[in-house]
């Protein structure tokens, strides 16, 4: 293989498909990058058997052929050569010899004949999406899965439930609850999958985030493909029955307030400074009709400010992790937002009145 291309086209095209090179494994193989010069197009692949991208770079070749290269090891090469073109060459016993300027790498591939290539899936009846708008929802969303340590692996994927022309992508961790409701351009069959919020979590890194750009997203049995670009990625389904979202919501409350959005979040920061990191001290709220009290105690010390809000119902009092509050303040957009509350011991709910955002938090125990 004798290929050349530009530092930024090949360092772009690593970072993109690097987010599937996996961090630990017993398979060598799946440390490498698969470069691949044929049809004349270069193509970069990883793989780590649960998700998988290839992208396109654009360059020039001379010989067609392929190579794998540690990609831990072609990422920190590229980065440090200088801005301009890079000629990769190999021979015949998987030696790749890469030059740029005056520098000079030889460096000892694999056979492609080892990688794991992305799995060859029927792709019909796309569900397509503006890239900004998928970009924004994972944004919206992603923050209540829990961690992959997680023992129930459905809290760590996201559901996208389509009907008709509505998606709903939801994600939940036990304490909290995010739903977006996005109005499609066409009509869809019913679909219901989890996707992993690891690939979501990749995904959005690498989408540009254009509005004027589509993303395909393909279902399968047990796979989802992103199509965007010149960029592919596969990825596994989490197989499991999600939760009933449905049966956690409710449209009933005795309590309503409507708060400036920003005045919240900077009040918020401010009583996280009488929290030690780690430690986990609830935010307490008390509800009147002329303002919100918002308070904390400490072994630093006490916090408390008063919000001036509109209200309707009864006032209340109840206390929340602040995080969980500011997480979700922070993935709306308006500049005022509603907050519903069914009682002190009920999940306090954020939406909007057309509940295209609805945000659900657990309230925790202020004593």
């Amino acid at each position: 293989m004798k290929i050349s291309c530009s530092k930024n086209n090949l360092l772009n095209g690593v970072q993109i498909v690097y987010k599937a090179v996996p961090s630990k494994t017993t398979m060598t193989i799946l440390e490498c990058i698969l470069i691949e010069a044929v049809n004349g197009r270069i193509k970069l692949t990883a793989n780590d058997t649960e998700l998988g991208i290839e992208t396109y770079i654009e360059g020039n070749i001379t010989e067609e052929g392929d190579i794998c290269i540690d990609a831990r090891m072609l990422q920190d090469m590229v980065r440090k050569l200088p801005d301009n073109d890079i000629r990769i060459e190999t021979d015949a016993n998987n030696m790749a010899f890469i030059t740029c300027e005056k520098s000079r790498f030889n460096i000892s591939g694999k056979s492609s004949d080892e990688f794991s290539y992305l799995p060859e899936l029927e792709k019909d009846n796309p569900l397509i999406i503006s890239q900004y708008t998928l970009k924004e929802v994972v944004r919206q969303t992603i923050f209540s899965t829990a961690p992959e340590t997680e023992p129930n692996k459905m809290m760590t994927g996201e559901l996208f439930e389509i009907k008709g022309n509505r998606l709903r992508v939801a994600a939940l961790d036990g304490h909290r609850l995010s739903i977006r409701n996005i109005e499609l351009r066409n009509e869809y069959d019913d679909k219901r999958v989890i996707v992993p919020g690891k690939v979501l979590n990749e995904v959005s890194k690498i989408l540009p985030g254009d509005s004027d750009k589509d993303v395909s997203i393909y279902f399968t049995k047990n796979h989802i493909i992103f199509e965007f670009d010149e960029t592919v990625v596969v990825s596994r389904l989490l197989e499991g029955k999600y939760f009933n979202i449905d049966q956690m919501l409710t449209s009933d409350y005795e309590t309503k307030f409507n708060i400036n959005k920003k005045e919240f979040i900077d009040c918020i920061d401010r009583a996280m400074l009488f929290v030690k990191e780690g430690d986990k001290k609830p935010l307490s709220i008390d509800v009147t009709d002329a303002n919100i009290a918002v308070s904390i105690s400490s072994t630093i010390g006490n916090f408390d400010e008063d919000i001036d809000i509109n209200k309707s119902g009864k006032d209340v009092k109840m206390g929340f992790n602040p995080k969980f509050i500011v997480d979700a303040l922070k993935a709306i957009d308006e500049e005022k937002v509603d907050f519903y509350i069914v009682n002190a011991k009920a999940p306090c709910f954020i939406r909007d009145e057309k509940e295209n955002y609805i945000y659900l938090v657990l309230p925790v125990n202020t004593r």
